[in-house]
């Protein structure tokens, strides 16, 4: 490490933040607006090489977006692969001025790369796709309890029901005005809307959830949204290739995409029989479609080319 690089790790809690240096030094401030502000001049008397974080459900939007806004080097990391190098450290205690430390060190080895944070605009719209998730899981719930409801219950549950399925009514409304309003997104979506199977939530998911497609290239991309076959052989063994890590709802809303696809989209469906035809299981063969179909949006966005499948192939559907 260069004698003048400095690394800082912070972990983040709902009421305090813990701030350690590799050097070792520590402090704790609340985890507030003033007390953001000021850490943030601190840290802007010598700035560090890079800041890490971890991701955590969304408390560490409003300290990344403000470090990041001032010019600091930040970096918000999956919270398994800091645990994954702690415990290859040796490292197994676990307090929020140890977790901070060990952020600092995870800095200096690992280097995470720095990232573009969303900006204000995809923040609400991954907002209200958070949203619209949590009221469809409650509509099942909802709906399950139904099936074995009294009738004392029967009418609670249906007026609650008809609720949920007009408050996720006007949650797709304001997806569609916000991709339709918003000019960064607006070309990007009507690409994206031209591809078979790909339907609104599908685009909106992928705009707010992951802001790199387009720009990085096939390989990039799938290892990002967790489609991408890794090797597992060890010797002589040569071990299934299977996919994991990687974003969890896009890869929830691109398997749902990909079941579509290979209904009506000819590309994906032909490519998914072939596979079909070859053996190949049928998890498998969606797996392939899942990537495939992502590999071909990435490029389309990326050389901003329209959806344009073979003659033969367009009228097949």
């Amino acid at each position: 490490m260069n004698t003048h690089e400095s690394f800082v790790g912070i972990d983040i809690s709902k009421d305090w933040l813990d701030i350690a240096w590799l050097s070792g030094q520590a402090l704790r401030v609340e985890h507030s607006v003033a007390a953001i502000a000021g850490l943030i001049e601190r840290l802007l008397e010598q700035p560090p090489t890079l800041i890490v974080m971890e991701a955590t459900g969304g408390l560490e939007t409003s300290l990344a977006s403000a470090l990041a806004a001032r010019g600091l080097a930040v970096a918000v990391v999956n919270p398994r692969q800091v645990r994954d190098y702690a415990k290859a450290c040796g490292r197994l205690a676990k307090t929020d001025r140890v977790d901070a430390l060990i952020l600092a060190a995870f800095a200096s080895a690992i280097r995470p790369q720095v990232r573009p944070l969303p900006d204000e605009e995809t923040r609400a719209l991954s907002d209200l796709l958070a949203r619209r998730r949590q009221l469809i899981d409650m509509r099942v719930q909802e709906k399950l309890r139904l099936e074995r409801a009294s009738a004392v219950q029967r009418d609670s549950l249906k007026e609650h029901i008809a609720w949920l399925d007009e408050r996720i009514a006007r949650i797709d409304t304001e997806l569609t005005h916000a991709l339709r309003t918003s000019q960064a997104w607006r070309e990007k979506d009507d690409l994206l809307q031209a591809i078979p199977g790909v339907g609104k939530v599908t685009r909106a998911t992928l705009l707010a959830l992951l802001p790199e497609l387009g720009n990085l290239n096939g390989k990039e991309i799938a290892a990002l949204a967790g489609v991408a076959p890794f090797n597992r052989d060890s010797g002589k063994h040569q071990g299934e290739r299977i996919v994991w890590g990687g974003r969890s709802q896009v890869r929830r809303v691109l398997y749902m995409a990909a079941v579509s696809a290979a209904r009506c989209n000819p590309v994906i469906r032909d490519f998914y029989q072939r596979l079909r035809s070859q053996g190949k299981p049928a998890k498998v063969a969606l797996t392939a479609c899942m990537r495939k179909l992502l590999v071909i949006m990435n490029s389309m966005l990326k050389h901003r080319t329209p959806w344009n499948p073979p003659v033969d192939l367009q009228h097949s559907c």
